[in-house]
């Protein structure tokens, strides 16, 4: 009884003065709201970066050139991945499902009156597939038109954007590249832009095309392989480092002068970046919250200060210091938890609001919200005793005389 009772007393006592009730806990509300609001754009962040990683395929393995090391040093000039390493690791490395090198060129492209600089990429039929690709419109070049050299485009799903008409228009049509005319056969989906290029700004040709047509080279940047499965990737690595280093020529204790990498390694380095991020974030949004707290103890010392005769009143009448010290940390954590259960719905509209006008992914986390409101009530306790102390410690006697 003596509890409900005490619970009573401080709601009345909060809403006698709603506005400055309203007015503390807003401190907890911004706070609340900006660490869960942060919390969502770290998370959403990495779910994208994760998604992206998985429209690259988990068991996909990238090969690079790169610049040798000997005995601690890099070599001075770049090595070099061709075509005939392309043809040695597809044939001597028997773990590989399917392998598509990229040949890849900055050009002029031009269509009627609209010319843009586009990334040209030269590849094998099965890129679509080893990419993740899908054909909105029309078709992928075939292994004929490889071995035919034939002048085929397939466009990125943002290219007929970037050159000013719509994609349907484009199927069956021609564009220039580097003055040389090509027949557009096809149009991707969109996959989205990632963080480093934009995989839907660039058309695809067969790489025969591109090596003797427009490139004028049988150097490859990089090519993706398939194995079977992710349990297969280590098997895989070695059998391509092997053959790479014999076709190198590569002598012992000389570095390879190649990368190797797979879509695991990005998405763990992803992760840690994200979290690092959001932790920061969060960090960041914290001290607000900090903040609100301290304006809490400063407006219940206020109210002690302002309620000094009625906690003498109370006193006298036989209120224990148990009672009172219970009274206002019952005030300062009501007013921290409703903070918070406000501060969520601040943080939805936050995350709504960013998500439509920015574009960013937000991704609100129950466990957060959770979070966020258990510690807006532990900073309403921990800011709240030392000004119930100070009631309870009250004389009766003096605080009946204050004026």
């Amino acid at each position: 009884m003596i509890f409900f009772e005490v619970l009573r007393v401080a709601m009345d006592a909060i809403r006698a003065n709603k506005l400055r009730s309203f007015l503390t806990m807003l401190g907890i509300v911004i706070g609340v709201g900006a660490v869960i609001t942060m919390v969502a754009l770290g998370e959403g962040a990495q779910r994208q970066v994760e998604q992206q990683i998985a429209s690259l395929g988990t068991n996909v393995l990238t090969v690079r050139a790169g610049q040798g090391m000997f005995r601690g040093v890099r070599g001075g000039s770049s090595s070099r991945l061709t075509a005939d390493d392309v043809e040695a690791v597809r044939n001597g490395a028997p773990a590989l499902v399917q392998i598509a090198p990229e040949m890849q060129g900055q050009l002029q492209v031009q269509y009627g009156r609209n010319n843009a600089n586009v990334r040209i990429l030269g590849t094998t039929p099965n890129y679509a597939e080893v990419g993740n690709y899908t054909v909105a419109l029309g078709r992928f070049f075939d292994e004929s038109e490889n071995q035919g050299r034939r002048r085929v485009a397939v466009l990125g799903g943002a290219v007929p954007t970037v050159l000013g008409t719509d994609p349907a228009e484009l199927v069956g049509r021609s564009i220039s590249i580097r003055n040389i005319r090509f027949e557009v056969v096809g149009v991707l989906e969109e996959k989205g832009g990632q963080s480093w290029f934009n995989e839907d700004e660039q058309i695809f040709v067969p790489l025969q095309t591109a090596q003797f047509r427009l490139l004028g080279t049988d150097r490859v940047n990089q090519f993706k392989v398939v194995v079977e499965s992710e349990a297969a990737i280590p098997i895989a690595m070695v059998q391509i480092e092997d053959v790479l280093r014999r076709e190198h020529r590569l002598p012992l204790g000389r570095a390879n002068d190649f990368f190797i990498s797979d879509s695991a390694q990005f998405l763990q380095a992803a992760e840690e970046t994200t979290q690092t991020f959001t932790m920061l974030l969060a960090g960041i949004a914290a001290v607000s919250l900090l903040v609100g707290g301290i304006g809490i103890m400063n407006i219940m010392l206020v109210s002690v200060t302002e309620r000094t005769k009625e906690i003498g009143v109370r006193k006298a009448l036989g209120a224990t210091r148990s009672a009172v010290m219970l009274q206002f940390l019952f005030e300062a954590t009501t007013l921290c938890v409703t903070g918070g259960i406000l501060g969520v719905g601040f943080a939805y509209g936050a995350a709504e609001i960013l998500s439509r006008s920015a574009g960013w992914t937000m991704a609100i986390a129950p466990e957060a919200i959770g979070l966020a409101v258990v510690f807006a009530a532990v900073v309403g306790v921990f800011f709240g005793i030392w000004p119930a102390r100070r009631a309870a410690r009250l004389d009766p006697i003096v605080a009946l005389r204050y004026e």
